[in-house]
């Protein structure tokens, strides 16, 4: 007899749990240097990267221990321009030897470790760049792997990100890994987890928070608005940890300045901590540093479900709305630039735009 599957998402209001491994969690969020590597000699760069990572969760886990740590969009790749090719050849395969050296660091501090890293399937996705969110954890493997859910569109004319998002896929994902691996939400001994690095996009949170997530780990490079973050934790009544990179980034192996130092829409720095209702529990400056809170998850499990949304009145207008653009224009054709990924944008966009 076949299974009915379990729902996304319950209709009295709780959500799934796995047992906590005690009362109050340390969360912590880790603020450190991005550094892209050299395109064309991308070794060097990657080894000096993971080391300063590795060393960094030492230095995190120094002091009182954190039963979670969160780090940046790109600790070990960097961000930086390169061609198509040096991209995709840089990025990382999760699990891979990089990841593993992360996870054994996990293993040996008994905590989770969350980051981002551009990444490649070579087996199941051929050719395609992807953009991961990872967690590894204190048994030192991968928790879990999460694909950015979608790229944001239309801020650079000219350019677009031609790395392969979930909703750039959108059929052929939910054919091969099912429609709750869309928006997925892990289910840990220290609380119910979503990883993102998307950003200017509530209804993507709303959905986590609708499936039971408790943290929501969000994650930058150069730059991030804060009360997005905060508002994640404002209007879902969860925790919220965004993790952005440090000002004072170093000389990248190409011999060129790091991508991000101070600038970009947001700048560095400034990783903090939310509890439900958007309090700030903690915020970081501009520098190298690390940040953390005492969750009572125990105590904040009793008491929380799900929001509490009047969907009714909003369903007949999502009903009507249709998306700038279809999803799963890179299954048949990857575009080989940012150019081409604008072009390719644009051909498929109902909207009409100002450039």
């Amino acid at each position: 007899m076949t299974e009915t599957p379990e729902p996304m998402v319950r209709e009295d209001g709780t959500y799934p749990t796995v047992e906590l491994r005690r009362d109050m969690i340390v969360a912590t969020v880790v603020q450190t240097r991005v550094s892209g590597v050299d395109g064309a000699n991308p070794g060097p760069d990657i080894r000096r990267n993971l080391d300063y990572f590795l060393e960094c969760i030492d230095v995190a886990q120094t002091g009182m221990p954190s039963d979670l740590l969160l780090f940046h969009e790109f600790p070990i790749t960097g961000f930086s321009e390169w061609t198509r090719e040096q991209h995709y050849n840089l990025a990382l395969e999760v699990p891979g030897p990089e990841i593993e050296e992360v996870a054994k660091k996990a293993k040996q501090y008994r905590c989770y470790i969350v980051f981002g890293t551009y990444a490649k399937d070579p087996e199941n996705w051929p050719g395609h760049i992807l953009h991961l969110m990872v967690m590894v954890g204190p048994d030192g493997n991968v928790v879990a792997k999460h694909w950015k859910q979608r790229n944001v569109r239309g801020m650079f004319p000219g350019s677009e990100q031609y790395t392969s998002s979930i909703y750039d896929v959108y059929d052929r994902f939910v054919e091969m890994y099912g429609v709750d691996e869309v928006v997925p939400v892990v289910r840990t001994d220290i609380g119910n987890i979503a990883m993102s690095a998307v950003q200017f996009e509530p209804e993507l949170f709303r959905c986590m928070a609708f499936k039971g997530a408790e943290i929501i780990c969000r994650v930058a490079t150069g730059g991030f608005e804060f009360d997005d973050m905060r508002l994640t934790s404002y209007h879902n009544s969860v925790y919220t940890l965004i993790a952005n990179n440090s000002i004072g980034a170093p000389t990248g192996g190409n011999g060129k300045r790091s991508y991000f130092d101070e600038a970009s829409y947001g700048g560095s720095g400034r990783s903090a901590i939310f509890g439900p209702r958007g309090v700030e529990l903690a915020k970081a400056g501009p520098f190298e540093t690390k940040e953390f809170a005492m969750l009572p998850m125990a105590e904040f499990r009793k008491k929380h479900r799900i929001p509490d949304v009047h969907m009714d009145i909003y369903r007949p207008v999502f009903d009507q709305y249709r998306a700038r653009y279809d999803h799963s224009n890179y299954v048949e054709h990857l575009p080989q630039d940012k150019r081409e990924a604008f072009a390719q944008f644009v051909k498929n966009s109902r909207w009409t735009h100002y450039w």
